[in-house]
């Protein structure tokens, strides 16, 4: 399976909040090269609006982060817009506060399996979005194999990011293993170092073991979509995405 290089768009949210922004960012991505994106952290633009103006550059919403009360409270108008951008995997960005206890994350599973198969019978996937809070242990288990386990594959996907992962101090290429069928998503995303801090970095320009991620993801052949984020970035978020976008299309990918 061939893997399609997009644009995580929270990379740009200062940038993306009205219609106007938004057409003008989304024409930058479109020069550097990417094809895809992933809605995020943008203003509030329709679907219309949105699938317009990405149809205008020639870029296809792949992915979505969508607010999880929306998912949870008025699920069934979230999948019409998503048909609306023609869009299949419905993402949560960040599991709500209310669930990082030992007390109450079961009650994620509970409250968001409706909201998944609704999703699911829609023809689409409810997708999780980790960061490193999913590698603490609750009664020696990590929160990530309790939200494996409490879901079915067809109920929730996993976009695994490369960066939080090892923020978690986990592996990378061993969770890609561990998640083969429930990623057709990746989030892309490097780590350098400034000091004594960890520091987000263009893909490929850190210290993760890219060719290693990335020769484990062509083996597996199970993703569909590589997202370029950067939560932070040293400079421009234009500059930033480019750079990731020409390191891995070096490499042949597009």
């Amino acid at each position: 399976m061939e893997m399609i290089l997009g644009a995580q768009l929270f990379t740009l949210r200062e940038y993306t909040q009205t219609e106007k922004d938004l057409d003008f960012s989304l024409g930058k991505v479109a020069e550097m090269g990417y094809t895809t994106v992933q809605i995020s952290a943008i203003g509030p633009i329709p679907a219309e609006k949105v699938r317009e103006v990405c149809d205008r550059h020639g870029l296809k919403i792949v992915l979505t982060h969508t607010d999880p009360n929306r998912i949870l409270n008025d699920t069934e108008a979230v999948i019409r817009e998503h048909d609306v951008m023609g869009c299949d995997y419905i993402g949560i960005g960040m599991m709500p506060p209310k669930y990082r206890t030992p007390e109450w994350l079961c009650h994620f599973a509970e409250d968001y399996r409706e909201p998944a198969r609704k999703i699911a019978a829609a023809g689409k996937l409810l997708m999780y979005h980790n960061h490193n809070l999913e590698f603490e242990k609750f009664g020696g288990k990590l929160v990530l194999d309790t939200l494996l386990e409490s879901f079915a594959p067809e109920e929730l996907g996993f976009t695994l990011d490369t960066f939080w992962i090892q923020m978690g101090g986990a592996d990378v290429c061993d969770w890609l293993e561990k998640l083969s069928d429930r990623i057709p998503c990746v989030h892309l995303k490097d780590m350098s170092v400034k000091g004594m801090d960890p520091i987000m970095a263009p893909v490929m320009e850190g210290n993760l073991n890219f060719p290693k991620i990335l020769e484990t993801l062509e083996r597996l052949g199970k993703t569909k979509y590589l997202l370029v984020e950067q939560d932070v970035c040293q400079g421009s978020p234009f500059d930033c995405l480019k750079r990731s976008y020409d390191n891995l299309h070096a490499l042949g990918y597009r």
